[in-house]
């Protein structure tokens, strides 16, 4: 039998062959915003994404990796792909300023102690403190609102499954938007919060919403409990630049980049008790699924299947 260096070398040498599939793709993926010339921000975003895409892969060969960081995931588009829904300002400052903040601050807030998955991380936020409720619920409730939209035509519908649960808990697909969107309304959730899709128990859909950056897996959460599968931002900083103070609008208007492909692989997996890990490896496993589609008649795509979700409430 191998001994332990056999082992070790062994190791060293994948990571070495990691490190040369993320370096030769990276050249590949066209990191720059079309028509765009390098500059500092295509930059960043090309070492973000090589940087999620790198994690992805290291934990995937059992590489080991820094315990004590949360990552900022790449976008899985550009940030003008979402108008006229969403304008590329709003995009721009929303993740890279925005979400970055609340990734900083939990890793912060976990320095120097173990870090568990993402996911995990929601379900005693409440009760672990404001850092861990405020900033790891933002991080992930990002994450997830990231994966959950699409450029406009290219998101899919619900499928039949989900599209019949919508109609059995809501009446219609029309009727469901409505209560959706009355949810999210500045009557109904005044101030900053979310409004959510969630699989309820039973497996019963249901509407909720949450402040600030609740979500509905922690424990002890106001509204329904549940497994999230669709969930719509309604912090000023998600609309203002655009919409001012006409967030019905933006609701609206957001329905058109919902990435219902998403959503449907989201439910499937709700139904048996797994929440959406939302984590950096998902973000980046989804960028290169967006880059590669264009590529299938020529070059091969990655062949790599990353776990997109993590066993909730086991």
């Amino acid at each position: 039998m191998p001994g332990p260096v056999a082992h070790r070398r062994a190791r060293g040498f994948l990571a070495i062959g990691v490190a040369a599939v993320v370096a030769s793709r990276c050249l590949d993926l066209g990191f720059l915003l079309p028509g765009a010339a390098p500059s500092g921000k295509a930059s960043s975003r090309r070492d973000m994404v090589t940087g999620g895409i790198a994690g992805a892969l290291m934990a995937a060969v059992g590489v080991p990796q820094q315990a004590n960081a949360y990552e900022l995931p790449p976008l899985p588009y550009a940030y003008d792909a979402l108008e006229p829904s969403i304008d590329k300002a709003t995009m721009e400052f929303h993740h890279d300023k925005h979400h970055l903040t609340y990734v900083t601050n939990i890793n912060k807030a976990l320095e120097g102690k173990d870090q568990p998955p993402l996911v995990e991380l929601q379900k005693t936020a409440i009760k672990t403190g404001p850092a861990f409720r405020n900033s790891g619920g933002g991080t992930y409730n990002h994450n997830f609102f990231w994966l959950e939209m699409a450029p406009k035509g290219t998101g899919g519908s619900p499928s039949a499954k989900l599209a019949a649960a919508i109609d059995e808990a809501f009446g219609s697909m029309d009727e469901f938007k409505a209560k959706f969107e009355a949810a999210g309304a500045p009557g109904a959730r005044f101030g900053s919060g979310w409004v959510w899709l969630v699989v309820a128990e039973g497996n019963k859909l249901a509407i909720t919403s949450t402040p600030n950056q609740d979500n509905p897996l922690m424990e002890g959460v106001e509204g329904t409990p549940g497994i999230p599968i669709l969930g719509c931002d309604v912090w000023e900083h998600a609309y203002y630049l655009k919409y001012q103070f006409r967030r019905p609008d933006y609701i609206k208007a957001w329905w058109d980049v919902v990435n219902w492909n998403q959503v449907n692989a989201w439910y499937e997996d709700a139904l048996g008790g797994k929440a959406p890990t939302a984590d950096s490896s998902s973000a980046a496993a989804a960028l290169v699924g967006s880059r590669a589609q264009p590529e299938a008649k020529g070059k091969p795509a990655f062949g790599l299947k990353f776990n997109f979700e993590a066993q909730f409430g086991s």
